[in-house]
């Protein structure tokens, strides 16, 4: 909230009376007509922009004040043309564009215009003036530089606002601005001196990066003392181009006007050889014409990356170059696939000169892209470019923050390119995830939108061991990065046992398995508790633990996206490997509780979709109820294992089921139940939860309602909990209302056995009652009623 002072000024603001703010406008007028503006102009306009931001209601302007205000947004001074805009835009009075009194155009003045803009036909009219000051070649250059970056917010916001005329003029000043900028450096290169003679007044040529002269065409990679207004236009343009290649379609689009780009009346071959040449490339139409000429800006700009640059920053700047450059020749190939058979060279040396550094990993995925979008057509070998992106970049560069963003931007953008182009890259997420081990937080939302495409019938055993390791993963990726950096005798490093192992021989396989670039090599690691007690003390490092708070949400959506992929068997495999995980993961509070809710939500789901499986699974599911430990330390996956033995072992769900099946499965829970409730809870643990109790009592009776021999055992049971709870408080219940609840639970199954087909209707209803179609029935009176109601809402 506003500090006390701010709160004071607020309030003074909108109690300020009319009389007063006439006063205060008309000390304005008089500052404002004065020529040099100092501080009090500054003081009253801040002072203005208060009063008019603090109340709810637009205040009205005076003409005359409106008058001033407006004209410093001409002010060489950058404060009052901000503030000016400010006020302007809290006014409730509309400007008209005039370039006299907006002349040079700045942002701020176009920005405000903008915001008032009220419809399509004003902002096209708007930009129509904007483009005739392109046209007019001003002398002050300040004008026209402004102008492109407000033109590229309108193509931004409203591409359609722009008529064909207008793409046509833009285009052709893009050609004439990229291509044919001068290649003299600007007025202020000249050093003077004594000698000031015609000769020596003569601005000396622009140069390359390594100080060379340079020999063709001006480009933003060009170095000068100084910069004339078309070099500027130049740099702007060319920040522009990709954006205005990726737009104008747009803007042709939105007009009924014909697009003049018809190519050309011969063959696309044929315009691709007359593009050849600068001289026959004017014969093109405006927009064919400026493809030919950002395609030789870029090949320039790439020869020009060749060069050895002085300064650090130079290098930077021909990296981000090279980045734009090669966007902007995907850009050109798309429109016009008669290029791609020029552009592949250029691509294919770039690619070849930079992948063996990994520096250079950020300029890489522009070029990955051109692969993607055009290997095809152009009949190149991309194996060796996604072996690359996928395999070297997330090993080497999981660490690198800004180039995963971008990685998992570039997949998350081509996600049904590459299943249709480069299905192997599912099988690269040992890789993909180690970005997600190091920086868990900050790529959530990626991840989120990834897993399911990584989802497939092949990799989703493996693909779950490995999210359940994604803290043993992060822990190791710390390790692999420490052990580079300390020397091997280091004493009293943190972590010092993790990183011994991962330095001893005989463990080295378990790291390298952790830190493997492709799925297949196996499903998970035979010695997994040995991991996780080498790995004991990295769980309570910060990044591990980080790590381990997302694993739960990646579970989440990768169960989701399972079922839609896997058949019944790879389902029922995922169930046994829910059984067994449940006892293998990494030691770190709160972690195993978390994953077993995860499992026990999804395995609901799993048998709810396919109650075969709890048949076909039963031998594992019944391992794993009848083991008692499993009610203390499982609770939460412990309790949804009984829930679905005891809904889904019917011959309603499975044929197959037997007397036998049913009759064993009775017998397992019956011991369980007999042994937590007739002794204490082991050594230094807590009582089992009502629930399992609960949960196991119905479970049993829902089988005994199946096969009516079990009943009077589940009667006997239930009977003999009454007696022995009158007695009060019992060793495996501490509480006494959830005693109460537990007793009240086994009277109500009681009294249902007591008529075993009444037991069944309840305890294991019909489909038809649990899932009712009526709507669908057409013996019931429901679906006339729904179809009345339907007609009667749509025909209004």
């Amino acid at each position: 909230m506003y500090s006390q002072g701010s709160e004071s000024l607020i309030r003074q603001a909108r109690d300020i009376e009319e009389s007063e703010l006439q006063k205060f406008y008309s000390r304005l007028i008089k500052v404002l007509k004065v020529k040099e503006h100092g501080h009090e102009t500054v003081d009253s306009l801040q002072r203005l922009h208060l009063i008019l931001s603090a109340n709810k209601y637009s205040r009205q302007l005076p003409a005359e004040l409106q008058k001033k205000v407006s004209s410093l947004l001409s002010s060489p001074v950058e404060q009052l043309q901000v503030l000016s805009s400010a006020v302007l835009r809290e006014s409730s009075l509309g400007l008209e564009y005039n370039q006299k009194n907006f002349s040079p155009l700045n942002s701020h003045a176009a920005a405000l215009l903008l915001s008032q803009v009220d419809s399509r036909t004003d902002l096209s009219s708007y930009c129509t003036q904007l483009l005739r000051n392109l046209e007019n070649r001003q002398s002050e250059g300040l004008s026209l530089t402004h102008t492109l970056p407000i033109l590229n917010s309108v193509i931004t916001h409203s591409p359609d606002c722009l008529t064909e005329d207008h793409v046509t003029f833009l285009s052709k000043k893009f050609v004439d601005w990229l291509r044919y900028a001068s290649i003299t450096q600007g007025g202020g290169a000249s050093s003077g001196g004594f000698f000031t003679g015609p000769r020596s007044r003569q601005p000396p040529p622009i140069t390359e990066l390594d100080g060379t002269v340079s020999g063709d065409f001006f480009t933003v990679l060009c170095v000068g003392q100084g910069f004339t207004e078309d070099q500027w236009m130049n740099v702007y343009s060319f920040s522009m181009l990709r954006h205005w290649l990726l737009t104008y379609h747009s803007v042709s689009n939105g007009n009924s006007t014909v697009d003049t780009d018809d190519r050309s009346e011969v063959d696309g071959s044929v315009v691709s050889m007359v593009s050849a040449t600068s001289s026959s490339s004017r014969l093109l139409p405006p927009k064919e014409r400026l493809r030919e000429k950002a395609f030789q800006y870029c090949q320039r700009l790439i020869e020009q990356c060749d060069r050895k640059a002085h300064k650090k920053t130079d290098t930077d700047l021909q990296k981000a170059c090279l980045v734009e450059a090669v966007c902007v020749l995907d850009c050109v190939c798309s429109e016009d696939t008669s290029l791609v058979y020029r552009t592949f060279p250029y691509i294919k040396a770039l690619f070849g000169r930079l992948s063996s550094d990994l520096s250079f990993a950020r300029v890489l995925l522009p070029v990955a892209q051109f692969y993607l979008n055009h290997g095809e057509v152009a009949a190149v070998d991309c194996d060796v470019v996604w072996k690359l992106v996928f395999g070297r970049f997330p090993a080497e560069l999981f660490n690198d923050n800004f180039l995963a963003h971008e990685l998992l931007r570039f997949l998350r953008l081509n996600l049904d390119s590459l299943k249709f182009r480069v299905p192997q890259y599912t099988h690269f997420f040992p890789n993909l995830l180690k970005m997600l081990a190091w920086n868990s937080p900050a790529l959530v939302d990626e991840f989120v939108d990834l897993m399911p495409s990584l989802v497939t019938a092949g990799t989703a055993v493996e693909l779950l061991h490995t999210l359940l390791d994604l803290p043993c993963l992060s822990a190791t990726l710390v390790l692999q990065l420490r052990a580079a950096s300390l020397p091997i005798a280091e004493a009293g490093a943190r972590g010092l046992v993790p990183l011994e192992a991962f330095r001893n021989p005989s463990f080295r396989g378990l790291f390298l398995f952790l830190l493997r670039t492709e799925a297949g090599t196996g499903d998970t690691i035979d010695r997994l508790s040995t991991l996780h007690e080498l790995l004991a003390e990295a769980a309570d490092w910060p990044r591990v633990v980080r790590c381990a708070q997302i694993v739960p949400v990646m579970l989440h959506v990768f169960f989701n996206a399972v079922i839609k992929v896997a058949d019944e068997q790879l389902l029922a495999h995922l169930i046994l490997v829910i059984l067994e995980r449940s006892s293998l993961l990494l030691n770190i509070p709160s972690y195993s509780k978390e994953i077993h809710r995860v499992f026990s939500c999804h395995l609901l789901n799993l048998c709810k979709l396919h109650p075969s499986l709890v048949v076909d699974q039963s031998h594992e599911l019944l391992e794993f109820a009848g083991t008692t430990t499993n009610v203390y330390n499982k609770e939460e996956i412990y309790t949804h294992v009984v829930w679905v033995l005891g809904e889904y072992l019917s011959v309603s769900c499975d044929s197959r089921c037997s007397v036998n099946l049913i009759t064993s499965c009775f017998e397992a829970l019956e011991a369980v139940l007999f042994e937590i409730t007739s002794s204490t809870p082991p050594s230094g643990g807590s009582c089992p939860a009502p629930r399992v109790i609960t949960t196991l009592m119905s479970a049993m009776a829902k089988l005994a309602s199946r096969s009516h021999d079990l009943i009077p055992r589940v009667s006997l049971f239930l009977s003999k909990l009454r007696t022995v709870t009158r007695g009060g408080s019992v060793a495996w219940c501490a509480d006494e209302e959830d005693l109460v609840s537990i007793v009240t639970r086994g009277e109500e199954l009681w009294s249902l056995l007591k008529t075993p087909g009444v037991a069944q209707s309840v305890l294991t209803p019909p489909s038809y009652i649990t899932e009712p179609r009526w709507h669908r029935d057409t013996n019931m009176a429901m679906p006339l009623r729904l179809r009345l109601l339907t007609h009667l809402t749509h025909s209004q």
